[in-house]
């Protein structure tokens, strides 16, 4: 087959929501309130736990990070699907394609892990209360989120480099919002079933492995909820965990049916539903689950905003009287 004539492919064009033109108006107006609610929220939250003292424990350190790599998932996405929708091409070269795919992998996979150790972090906290600090040290909480990214990087770098032994000879039409690896397989000229395998390989352990962590922390969670005397910290525990564990299956879910599901290679129509749901409602779901629920993060958040409108009546005040 290479040995015939064919153009290979050095840039695509993005089909995946850019065929509904009669809506592209509206679908450009929700995306983008979608973006900017994601980005000032996930952003604000990093801000927060930076600045605020009392927040700089392993559960925030988690949540400060999964805010970072949600609004990381956001940028690397969204702005190239909105300028799509009004672009006449709708054109992205191989280079930026396997660039988008590499960031986005890196962080999902990150994500992955750091939710895992979310769920163990809380198993200790209600659990093992007493070993807590001896148990989830904040030197472990560093060693648990850098080695997330360090996995992120090693999975997305073993990815790109085998994309680079493919050769795209056929059609240049991506039937999705941005470059994902299945695509690039659906248009390889040559078998991609190495690659197909590898990422059924990598991604099936990163699943398991981190999906079996947060089921058995779960687990054990629900037990020693449901052997709790006092009612309201049985409604306040299994309150908190219901939130955690609704993002951590819409997660899990659409990254499982993206990547683990049989015939990845016959179903391209089956990638945009998934894909909207953990590349965009979740990033934008998270701050709300994670922050809004957590009277913690309310509190300082209540506390930092009685400052600000107090700084800004004194300074008021002050002019008046100068």
């Amino acid at each position: 087959m290479m040995g015939q004539n064919h153009t290979m492919k050095t840039e695509f064009i993005l089909t995946g929501l850019g065929d509904h033109t009669d809506l592209k108006t509206l679908l450009f107006v929700v995306f983008f309130v979608i973006y900017l609610i994601t980005m000032v929220g996930n952003i604000s939250l990093v801000i927060l736990i930076s600045k605020e003292e009392s927040l700089h424990t392993p559960m925030y350190i988690f949540l400060g990070n999964l805010a970072l790599i949600d609004s990381c998932c956001a940028c690397a996405i969204t702005p190239k699907m909105l300028e799509n929708f009004f672009s006449e091409d709708r054109r992205i070269s191989l280079y930026e394609c396997m660039a988008q795919f590499y960031f986005l992998c890196t962080v999902e996979t990150a994500d992955c892990f750091l939710l895992a150790a979310m769920a163990y972090d809380r198993y200790v906290a209600i659990c093992c209360p007493l070993h807590y600090h001896t148990k989830m040290s904040k030197r472990l909480c560093i060693q648990m989120t850098t080695g997330a990214f360090i996995a992120g990087n090693l999975h997305s770098m073993i990815h790109v480099g085998l994309l680079f032994r493919l050769a795209f000879c056929g059609s240049n039409h991506i039937n999705h919002f941005y470059c994902d690896i299945l695509p690039l397989y659906r248009l390889s000229c040559i078998d991609p079933y190495i690659n197909e395998l590898v990422l059924f390989v990598f991604s099936g352990f990163i699943q398991v492995f981190t999906i079996s962590s947060v089921l058995i922390s779960y687990l054990h969670i629900l037990f020693t909820i449901f052997r709790m005397k006092s009612k309201e910290g049985r409604l306040r525990a299994f309150s908190t965990c219901a939130s955690h564990f609704l993002s951590v299956s819409l997660f899990y879910g659409s990254i499982f049916f993206m990547y683990i599901r049989p015939n990845l290679l016959e179903e391209g129509d089956k990638d945009i539903t998934p894909a909207i749901l953990f590349t965009i409602v979740v990033p934008l779901l998270n701050p709300f689950i994670y922050s809004l629920r957590n009277k913690e993060v309310i509190s300082v958040l209540q506390k930092n905003l009685i400052k600000k409108v107090s700084s800004r009546n004194f300074k008021q005040t002050t002019s008046v009287v100068a």
